[in-house]
């Protein structure tokens, strides 16, 4: 099975530069799972979401494809890091295959990745792995909001900058998810936002992150984020002084049988 490598060039960024989400998401989940003991947090990346989900499970089973991302993931007693999907279970399979037991999870969450994975494979894992009724939650976040001045600039840096440097799958994560075909029984999911108290430098570092910005710079050896500092500072005001950015999450929940 192909793997769509866009963050372990920029692991230890992404780490560092990206929001967390809000607490009351995990309870929300953790509520909604019939059980607490097992939640397997599939394209974990970094560990983020796994860390507060091991807040709320006995165990936490999370699984990347990328060591580098995983190299960069917060230890914790309750959760278990994979490298894994392990690659097809025979050849010309495209089966994503993980070393999970089957029936052994009480949620599967995918905290924005799903766009990256090869859904129906994924989605025959989720129900081999998950116990009858286990819950399936799966999150994204576009574009963030801080003022209108602000907004109008990362705009400009998102399309038509970077327009072209967005891998395809980014259209998912821009809708929300909304036109992906995931047979389980529909489950609503509150509305979250997702918020962090930032400088314009602590901004400027989450733009960079973003995949677009760093295929921009391999392809051009310029940076993208960089060109429209000046214009974001002083769209900004004071650079030093926090702000709060926002974002909406997106979330597909659902109820495997």
């Amino acid at each position: 099975m192909s793997f769509k490598d866009h963050f372990s060039g920029h692991a230890a960024l992404y780490a560092s530069a990206r929001p967390h989400y809000p607490a009351a998401l995990f309870d929300w989940l953790a509520s909604a799972a019939p059980a607490r003991g097992c939640v397997w947090d599939a394209g974990c990346g970094n560990g983020q979401a796994s860390v507060a989900l091991a807040q709320r499970f006995d165990r936490v089973i999370a699984t990347d494809p990328s060591a580098t991302q995983l190299d960069n993931a917060v230890a914790h007693p309750r959760i278990e890091y994979r490298n894994e999907p392990i690659g097809p279970s025979t050849p010309g399979s495209d089966r994503y295959a993980t070393s999970l037991a089957a029936h052994s999870v009480d949620a599967v969450t995918v905290a924005q990745a799903l766009h990256w994975f090869d859904l129906a494979p994924f989605l025959a894992e989720v129900r081999r792995v998950a116990k009858p009724g286990a819950l399936f939650a799966a999150w994204c976040y576009a574009n963030c909001g801080v003022t209108p001045e602000v907004d109008r600039v990362i705009a400009h840096l998102y399309d038509p900058i970077l327009g072209r440097y967005w891998s395809p799958e980014r259209r998912l994560v821009d809708e929300g998810y909304a036109s992906l075909d995931i047979p389980f029984a529909q489950v609503a999911a509150p509305a979250f936002e997702m918020r962090v108290d930032w400088n314009a430098c602590q901004l400027l570092a989450y733009l960079t992150s973003w995949s677009a910005a760093q295929k921009y710079t391999r392809a051009t050896g310029h940076d993208a984020v960089a060109a429209i500092a000046d214009e974001l500072i002083a769209a900004w005001g004071d650079a030093e002084k926090v702000k709060p950015v926002r974002w909406t999450l997106a979330i597909r929940a659902g109820r495997v049988r």
